[in-house]
């Protein structure tokens, strides 16, 4: 057993950015933590009490270096990779809180279907194949406009919105390259309200259910604004109990869980995707800022055995939207400065601002949800104070990104140090 492996401490696999929440809560409660990811520079590491650089679908791997350290209890944020691994250690360590094998089906976007299908919830038109030809073929009996994607993707990684024949070919090689199996599904362009719909069960029902609206980057599939929803209790009632009849058939009874969904002019919720886990995007902050929940805390107590309950009783009933930043540019850059935080900060209504990048680190086009750079939180008592807060806040803040061509070698744009920053409203 490695010396530097603390006692009884809480095995956090993943450290990206979306897991700093649980870092910070565990220390908040004194609890130690060894977090797990194959990346030096990982931005939740600074959090953590130690670290193992090991892949966390690596679960052999991970039992080796724990040696004879035994943790008190596992968990997993926002991270698909390590739901596998949180099911085997969780058995391997007889912990408190195993996470269910059969809820890894919704890893699957075909398997998920066929999920919904049996749980007689509303559907649309899909086909998946490992084919190219075969899914080619059947995806041109589907009504146009398509979105073919990888069947195994996470992240908006390899989507491709197809509006006729002619581009369907170059979009599945496009999916299939993101495809760990090469398998692709198309599925059929679902028109309606883009939400999300998080819960957190106890013994199958949901002790804290919130449905939000997203808001996509221009053009792309990558979520830029997020905002708690405004509906009517019965499309609420509807989509909680929707919600509750998947994760039942997936097998959580206990913890968090979110889907993708659109809720169509008929009033019927379609769901679309599920992540069978806490959200990203910082979501748990919008929860916080919203109701007063705590959805972290919450799933810290049930991985260590604990009742959860207190955690997730609301004490406020605000609205709260999460805006996303990205880079400004449309290639690689180097991250100069950030300039106007503290103004941002100020805007009334802004309760987080958080940077994950810092000086000198490369940053990638906002092409996929794992290129986000920061993010801001506001709430309020009205749904157009919260938007008008994120506006204010988002055109104040300004990531300078210096172009790069190659490595090594950086653009000027026809000028000596020339650098972009964001357009009006922090557009990227």
């Amino acid at each position: 057993m490695p010396e530097d492996l603390p006692k009884g401490a809480l095995l956090v696999l993943g450290a990206s950015e979306e897991h700093i929440p649980l870092y910070q809560e565990a220390r908040r409660r004194g609890i130690p933590t060894i977090a797990v990811d194959m990346r030096t520079d990982a931005p939740a590491l600074p959090f953590a009490d130690t670290a193992l650089q090991i892949s966390t679908r690596d679960s052999d791997a991970i039992a080796d270096a724990l040696g004879d350290a035994r943790p008190a209890g596992i968990v997993v944020g926002a991270s698909d990779a390590a739901l596998a691994s949180w099911h085997i250690l969780g058995l391997r360590y007889g912990t408190p809180f195993v996470y269910p094998r059969s809820a890894l089906a919704a890893l699957d976007k075909a398997a998920f279907h066929e999920i919904v299908a049996s749980c007689g919830i509303t559907g649309y038109g899909w086909t998946a194949s490992n084919d190219p030809v075969e899914v080619a073929a059947k995806a041109m009996g589907l009504r146009f406009p398509l979105i073919v994607k990888p069947v195994d993707g996470c992240g908006s990684k390899g989507v491709t919105r197809v509006t006729g024949h002619d581009g369907l070919s170059a979009a599945i090689t496009h999916a299939r390259a993101h495809s760990a199996s090469r398998t692709v599904i198309a599925e059929e362009f679902v028109r309606g309200r883009q939400l999300t719909i998080d819960l957190f069960l106890r013994d199958g029902k949901s002790m804290m259910t919130c449905v939000k609206d997203q808001g996509l980057t221009a053009g792309g599939f990558v979520v830029r604004r997020i905002s708690t929803a405004q509906l009517s209790p019965a499309d609420h009632d509807h989509l909680e109990t929707s919600a509750e009849r998947l994760c039942h058939a997936l097998g959580i009874t206990d913890g968090p869980a979110n889907f993708d969904l659109v809720l169509g002019v008929d009033g019927r919720g379609r769901f679309i995707e599920s992540n069978p886990r806490l959200s990203g995007d910082s979501i748990p902050r919008l929860h916080a800022a919203a109701r007063g929940v705590n959805v972290v805390g919450a799933l810290i107590a049930l991985a260590l055995g604990e009742p959860f309950d207190d955690y997730l009783v609301p004490t406020r009933n605000a609205h709260a939207g999460v805006e996303l930043i990205g880079s400004p540019l449309a290639t690689d850059g180097e991250l100069v400065a950030w300039e106007g935080v503290t103004e941002a900060r100020s805007i009334p209504g802004i309760t987080d601002v958080e940077r994950y990048a810092k000086q000198g680190d490369l940053v990638k086009p906002h092409v996929q949800s794992g290129h986000k750079i920061g993010m801001l939180v506001a709430a309020g008592p009205s749904a157009p104070g919260v938007a008008s807060a994120l506006e204010a806040a988002s055109a104040l803040i300004r990531p300078v990104v210096r172009p790069i061509a190659s490595a090594g070698t950086v653009h000027t744009n026809g000028s000596a140090g020339q650098m972009a920053t964001p357009a009006a409203k922090g557009e990227s």
